[in-house]
């Protein structure tokens, strides 16, 4: 390996450990997030979720663990991550625009008391602030893994956990971590409550 690779690979690190310092700060967030949603999907509820690119990956990944299993086998929970359904999501951006491919379908699927989980790595994505928005309307708690605040995300969400992080691809491993904490938390609280 060049010394050139070395140093790239050494910089990811260390930038990495740099963010997960002030991400260890604010990571008990997760854990209440855990249990309210052990709360709601285990009273009927449901969980929507959406992102873009990579946070698209991440919000997906965070609807498999809940509908699937994290670690041990349990009971399968509602959880959809919204941009998987690709006739509605096509449709939807070419009759109202891409800004509404999550809003609609927020605004279709999620009901009072039910979760609304949004990914960004920027908190600036036009349709995540639009579904936000739909989130709120629709009576949803609107939850946001986000980069460093402030962003417009942040200020539209009723709970937030940012990570500041000198690239996207740091900020991304992060919310994969986070989303690892919030399930483990789920799963504690289901077992907890004998559900």
């Amino acid at each position: 390996m060049s010394t050139h690779a070395e140093s790239s690979v050494t910089a990811h690190c260390d930038e990495l450990l740099d963010a997960m310092a002030g991400f260890r700060k604010r990571a008990h967030l997760t854990e209440r997030w855990g249990e309210r949603l052990a709360a709601v999907l285990s009273g009927g509820g449901r969980l929507l979720a959406a992102g873009n690119g990579g946070s698209a990956a991440q919000a997906q990944h965070l609807t498999a663990e809940l509908v699937g299993r994290y670690r041990d086998d349990r009971p399968p929970f509602s959880a959809l991550a919204l941009h998987t359904d690709t006739s509605s999501t096509t449709a939807i951006a070419n009759d109202y625009g891409v800004d509404a491919v999550f809003a609609r379908q927020v605004s279709a699927h999620g009901r009072p008391g039910d979760v609304l989980m949004l990914l960004s790595t920027s908190g600036a994505s036009a349709n995540l602030l639009s579904a936000a928005d739909a989130g709120r309307a629709a009576g949803m708690s609107v939850w946001a893994l986000t980069g460093a605040a402030p962003n417009p995300l942040v200020a539209g969400s009723d709970e937030a956990l940012c990570v500041p992080g000198a690239s996207t691809a740091t900020v991304q491993e992060l919310h994969l971590v986070a989303v690892h904490m919030v399930c483990a938390a789920f799963d504690a609280a289901i077992e907890r409550n004998g559900r």
